[in-house]
């Protein structure tokens, strides 16, 4: 009975907030990220844990101000899912611009890999523009939720465009067939999803777990792959969401070499912003060679 009623208190408090003006909900959530990165946490710990290994160059000075930075939008981020869960389309269209250096129209078979910078989740702008530019639907995995009751919300909110979640859990299939019909498959494979289907390969100079699936599913497919970033803009007044030209030969046959490639990729674009990469992840928990989790 009590989980039920927090359940709908939560569920409230997000259409609340989604219904701010909206410089008043990215001022609420920079002093949540203020109030978060001067409370001793774990995941404060992880953050900094992170930093040190990824920018050995840095200082504990500098480190403490970079953590800072990243609380500071992760904190935005948080609340800005309010919108990004249960805003309208214009909400969504005034909160991220998209720009493709691809025709999104073609219905070409592609991979959009999405990496996690607090706006990740901005890639529902695709499912909520899709029907006024004859865009196909947005299909990728989702990660289950602890909690039953929030993720088939978080599902519905996610899919309420028209967009398709699909398990990760065993499903390549249907992703398999989503892909050869055209639709966008957007997956974020810069995270640690555990040793099944993965390599280690370098990431910021350190062998990290990396899954091949982006590589063995282009093959499978013949899907191009596109990187696709949503991060702030200069001014911090909105999100930016760029679609990349296809990676050139890509796939290349090797899914170890592509996964290096991406790799590669993403600590690129992670140095030009990296206050906004989620460095709350444990990143490293998986270890070659038996060696010590750094956490």
């Amino acid at each position: 009975m009590l989980k039920s009623f927090s359940n709908k208190v939560v569920v409230a408090l997000l259409k609340l907030l989604s219904i701010l003006p909206y410089k008043l909900l990215v001022a609420i959530g920079y002093g949540l990220g203020f109030i978060a990165a001067r409370i001793p946490s774990e995941r404060n710990r992880v953050v900094k844990i992170n930093l040190r290994l990824c920018f050995p160059e840095l200082n504990e000075e500098a480190i403490d101000q970079l953590s800072k930075k990243h609380w500071r939008l992760l904190g935005r981020s948080l609340v800005e899912k309010s919108i990004i869960w249960r805003g309208s389309e214009t909400q969504l269209s005034n909160m991220i611009e998209v720009h493709s250096e691809v025709n999104l129209s073609d219905r070409k078979p592609r991979i959009l890999v999405n990496m996690h910078f607090i706006g990740i989740e901005g890639s529902i702008i695709l499912s909520a523009l899709a029907s006024k530019n004859h865009w196909p639907r947005t299909s990728g995995f989702f990660q289950r939720m602890k909690s039953p009751f929030f993720n088939q919300k978080i599902i519905e909110w996610r899919n309420r465009f028209g967009g398709n979640s699909i398990d990760r859990q065993g499903n390549s299939i249907a992703l398999i067939r989503e892909i050869r019909n055209g639709s966008f498959i957007i997956i974020a494979p810069d995270i640690d999803l555990g040793l099944k289907d993965s390599i280690f390969a370098p990431f910021f100079g350190i062998q990290t777990n990396t899954i091949t699936a982006v590589s063995r599913l282009a093959s499978i497919t013949g899907a191009e792959v596109c990187m696709m970033i949503t991060a702030l803009k200069s001014d911090e007044s909105a999100y930016l969401c760029s679609i990349g030209k296809p990676l050139s030969n890509f796939p290349s046959g090797n899914p170890e070499a592509d996964t290096v490639y991406l790799n590669q990729i993403f600590e690129k674009e992670i140095r030009l912003r990296p206050a906004e990469y989620y460095w709350v992840h444990k990143r490293f928990k998986n270890r070659p060679n038996d060696e010590a989790s750094p956490y």
